[in-house]
């Protein structure tokens, strides 16, 4: 069979991900595996469409489809962002409907389900058939389990093919039903006082909702706000996966271009940030991508601690949970606060400016309370992974992220509660006397478990 590898790392060969298709290739050596670097080429194939449809070519050509990618910040590099978006935009779709696909990532697990989520929509809006995804560890290849599990998935997937499997399409197509959002004549404003408000958008001329909900949400600051668009930020490219950054957060950009300056001047010095932008396929757009992808520089370091972020979004942002969960988990990972999500899904535009008001209102009131909800999982599980992966595998070459970690008591392992482990201990020992035990179990446990919070209360 003939397997057409789209490699979404900037790396191209040279990647982590690469390497795990190089362990498929080499026990399947009966199968011929065409790789197509699609992320790392990504200016050549916007520049020349001559060598896209090339692409799209070998991929009309192949008995099935791997999505193979490393993670960037929750979801794909923004270079196969691009590639996907030129799918759409050069009408290639056709090459790629009905194709047996699969999906396969490393990452350290970091939100990598929200990665495969978005991927798996995209394939079933391009009409694939998904036989499966497969989410490896970083250093999974040096595991023997590991390496027979990545087998096993494989095998599958080449089964699939031959056998001409049915494959259950997951996500449903998304159907864009907004209306024309016309601002009230009529809008109450708020005094930022001493705070900075930034709104960063890439807003273009027709997107006429987008436009109009920020020079809305301008109004509600008392035109207090700041509005930058990254068509006017001087980005010359993607994230390079060069890790340079890991040693001091110095990019390999630095001096090369506008990104570096402007996010440490504009973003990190702001106390409230607004995010606009438009639905493109299943996200926003990959110059949004490339936004995230580039504060990278910041390794993993929670750099917008304490703000107050909100996002403004054109399209049909409610159809996608996906999207939503990215949203509140990038919140929670910078240790922020989301103010709110405001769409143009309102087919009245009162509700729109209702919304926009209450935003900028509780930004504003959140700011100057300093106020932070508690992280959900997704921040307190997020920051274990990376927690974990600092101190051990990755401390190197993230030596920056190492010093931030250990000077900010990020490094919280249960370990280090020694109160908490002889208490453990006491009771562990306690609990193995048939006597106690039933006493403890028999509901004294219950009475007990809340006898700390009563004598808190009591205080209070």
């Amino acid at each position: 069979m003939k397997i057409v590898v789209l490699n979404g790392s900037p790396k191209g060969d040279n990647s982590v991900t690469m390497q795990y298709v190089a362990f498929i290739k080499k026990k399947y050596s009966q199968h011929e595996f065409v790789i197509c670097n699609v992320a790392q080429g990504i200016r050549k194939l916007e520049s020349d469409n001559q060598v896209f449809e090339e692409i799209t070519e070998k991929v009309r050509a192949a008995d099935g489809v791997v999505w193979a990618f490393p993670l960037y910040v929750f979801l794909v590099h923004s270079g196969y962002k691009r590639f996907i978006e030129l799918i759409t935009e050069r009408a290639a779709q056709e090459a790629f409907a009905g194709k047996p696909a699969a999906i396969l990532t490393t990452s350290i697990h970091f939100f990598d389900h929200t990665a495969h989520n978005y991927l798996h929509g995209i394939c079933d809006d391009l009409d694939m058939k998904v036989y499966g995804s497969y989410s490896a560890g970083m250093h999974d290849i040096f595991k023997e389990d590991a390496r027979g599990s990545l087998l096993e998935f494989s095998e599958t997937f080449f089964a699939a093919i031959e056998g001409r499997l049915p494959a259950a399409k997951v996500y449903p197509p998304i159907l864009n039903q907004g209306s024309e959002y016309v601002p009230g004549s009529q809008q109450r404003k708020f005094d930022a006082g001493g705070l900075k408000v930034v709104i960063v958008t890439d807003a273009e001329e027709y997107q006429i909702n987008l436009k109009r909900m920020i020079e809305s949400m301008t109004a509600r600051f008392s035109g207090q706000a700041e509005v930058f668009n990254l068509h006017n930020v001087d980005i010359k490219g993607g994230c390079l996966g060069c890790i340079k950054c890991g040693y001091d957060n110095t990019c390999a950009y630095s001096g090369k271009d506008g990104f570096i300056d402007f996010y440490n001047s504009r973003i990190k010095n702001a106390d409230i940030i607004i995010f606009a932008g438009a639905i493109c396929d299943r996200y926003l757009s990959s110059l949004w991508k490339t936004f995230f992808d580039r504060a990278f520089f910041n390794t993993h370091m929670p750099m917008l601690k304490g703000k107050q972020i909100g996002f403004l979004i054109s399209g049909p942002f409610r159809q996608l949970p996906n999207l939503r969960q990215i949203f509140e988990g990038y919140t929670e990972w910078q240790e922020a606060n989301l103010a709110g999500i405001v769409t143009d899904e309102y087919s009245e535009s009162k509700e729109i400016d209702g919304l926009l008001e209450e935003m900028a209102r509780q930004s504003i009131e959140f700011a100057k309370r300093r106020y932070i909800k508690p992280a959900t999982f997704l921040g307190v599980g997020g920051r274990k992974i990376f927690r974990d992966e600092i101190w051990g595998q990755i401390r190197f070459p993230f030596a920056a992220d190492h010093k931030y970690y250990k000077d900010n008591g990020v490094y919280d392992f249960p370990q280090r509660d020694y109160t908490t482990r002889l208490r453990n201990i006491l009771f562990g020992l306690l609990i193995k006397v048939p006597a106690v035990r039933d006493k403890l179990y028999g509901g004294l446990m219950i009475t007990k478990m809340v006898e700390p919070y009563k004598k808190l209360l009591a205080k209070l």
